[in-house]
């Protein structure tokens, strides 16, 4: 048994919080009896419909991490007609979806899916999955490290403090890596940017159990069993 809104989420009807909606507005049914959100089905043997529909089958469920490069945006679209990033996994074999976002400038580590589901538990701040970045930066460095590892808050808004450390440093540049898991638009590079530091290059390297390892740039692969079942293994931290 599982909860519906999963349920349609999975089937790539809708997003699990539209499925949320049409609960609400009751245009879900289970055998007939009008459902509400917290109720529970086995897809495999009740009859699930919305707007008097049967719930299209669960399609193959695909996972694919590709390396973005930059000058890609994630929107699904984009009113500028800039270059996207779903472009380049358009022939994994089905529509995926972008689990969070990148910026244009940014590069590096983007998971690609028609898992609704698993999508909703990376994405769901309480689950704090790590995102780790290589950041080149310029400016003043003098105690770069710490005062990025100090921030609590940007732009009035408060912020889990983030891991920071120096893998190099010549003159007025630096190479860090920097560890945080909530996301907010723009995060890394605002941070930076509140410290007086300059982003040159973002590069996200990792996303919870996920590496980009040696993958290039532009180049996307299917995720391995191993990955994937590492993936659903994300727990919930609850705070």
């Amino acid at each position: 048994m599982e909860r519906l809104q999963k349920i349609i989420a999975s089937s790539g009807l809708c997003s699990r919080r539209s499925a949320e909606e049409l609960l609400r507005q009751g245009r879900v049914f289970v055998n007939g009896r009008e459902a509400t959100i917290g109720d529970s089905a086995d897809p495999a043997h009740d009859r699930i419909e919305v707007d008097g529909a049967p719930l299209p089958a669960a399609p193959r469920q695909v996972y694919v991490m590709l390396h973005k490069p930059a000058g890609y945006v994630t929107t699904l679209s984009d009113e500028f007609g800039r270059a996207n990033a779903a472009e380049l996994v358009s022939s994994c074999g089905v529509r995926v979806y972008p689990v969070g976002r990148l910026d244009r400038d940014s590069e590096g580590l983007l998971l690609f899916t028609n898992d609704g589901a698993l999508a909703h538990t990376l994405l769901h701040p309480r689950h704090e999955v790590n995102k780790v970045y290589r950041v080149t930066v310029r400016g003043e460095l003098s105690d770069a490290q710490e005062r990025l590892s100090r921030l609590r808050e940007l732009d009035g808004e408060p912020i889990a403090p983030a891991q920071v450390a120096l893998l190099e440093h010549q003159g007025n540049r630096a190479l860090l890596s920097v560890t945080i898991h909530q996301g907010k638009k723009r995060q890394v590079r605002r941070m930076c940017a509140a410290v007086g530091l300059t982003v040159e290059r973002l590069v996200r390297v990792q996303e919870g159990p996920l590496c980009l390892g040696d993958l290039e740039p532009g180049k996307w692969r299917y995720l391995t069993d191993i990955e994937i079942k590492s993936l659903k293994g994300v727990q919930c931290r609850e705070k």
